[in-house]
Formats: C-alpha cells, sequence, structure tokens
C-alpha cells in the first residue's frame, strides 16, 4: 500500500516537472519527462510493485538471488578459464589434431638448401688467388654457390 502512495506521488511530481518544462516551450523535453514519470503508475496498475514489495521482504527470494548470483559467478569464471586456455576440450582437440605432423610422401626429395652446410673446399687454384677476404665474407654466397654448382653453372 505505502509502495503504491509512493508511485503515484512520483508520478505526479514528475507529471508536474514536465509541465513546467512545457511552459519553458521545451516541449520534446517535457513529453520525455511525462512518459518517465507515467512509469510508476503503470507498473502499479499492472501489480509488478505488488509483486515486487512481496519479493523484497521474502528471505526466500533473496536466497533466490544469492544463488543465481553464484551461477553467474560460476559462468562468467569458466569462460575466463576457457579463453586463457583457447577455446573448448573438443577445439582444442581439433587444433591438436590438426598440428601433428602428416605422413611425408615417400619420393618426397630433401630441400637443396637443407641446412647451413659449407660446399666442399676447393684448391686455391680453380677460382684464382683470390683471398676469402675479398669474396665479401666467405660464407655469405656459400648459398648460391651450392645452387649454381647444384645446376652446373
Amino acid at each position: 500500500m505505502i509502495a503504491e502512495t509512493v508511485c503515484c506521488a512520483v508520478s505526479a511530481a514528475g507529471l508536474g516537472i514536465a509541465a513546467v518544462t512545457a511552459y519553458r516551450k521545451r516541449f520534446l523535453a517535457a513529453a520525455r519527462v511525462a512518459a518517465y514519470s507515467l512509469v510508476p503508475v503503470g507498473l502499479v496498475m499492472t501489480g509488478a510493485v505488488g509483486w515486487l514489495a512481496r519479493t523484497a521482504f521474502s528471505p526466500t527470494a533473496w536466497a533466490g538471488f544469492a544463488l543465481l548470483g553464484c551461477a553467474w559467478v560460476l559462468f562468467a569464471t569458466t569462460r575466463a578459464v576457457e579463453r586463457r586456455r583457447g577455446g573448448t576440450r573438443k577445439e582444442r582437440r581439433a587444433a591438436a589434431r590438426a598440428a601433428a605432423p602428416e605422413a611425408v610422401a615417400p619420393a618426397a626429395s630433401a630441400p637443396s638448401l637443407g641446412g647451413a652446410r659449407k660446399p666442399a673446399a676447393r684448391p686455391s687454384g680453380a677460382q684464382g688467388s683470390r683471398p676469402a677476404s675479398a669474396s665479401g665474407g666467405g660464407d655469405d654466397f656459400s648459398d648460391i654457390e651450392a645452387i649454381l654448382k647444384k645446376h652446373g653453372i
């Protein structure tokens, strides 16, 4: 009963503020204030205020709200942990299967540049009497030399 009276008083005050706002030639703002001020009366007429008043003073309702809060905390925690791990268990298994190395074809050859292997040492007469420092660091062109040798150039 008190809640309904308070809602009606709030609505009356809101309608008064809307009237003053309209008097100041701010009709759009006045219509908005009037709309907000009619909400409490509408809630009283639908019975929502009575239900809310009964719920606010019920220990069972508060226990229900506490359980809903616990459920929400558990849900949020599990989602956070799932994001840190990178998805659901099913998604992680699928990713692990996709990352597993597939079987290599039996006729596959090793890459031509393989590792950083140095070509076989040549006699100094084959390239002339160039010192190693003049060739630009020696190791820098070893890969290129290996490719050229492979193609017979």
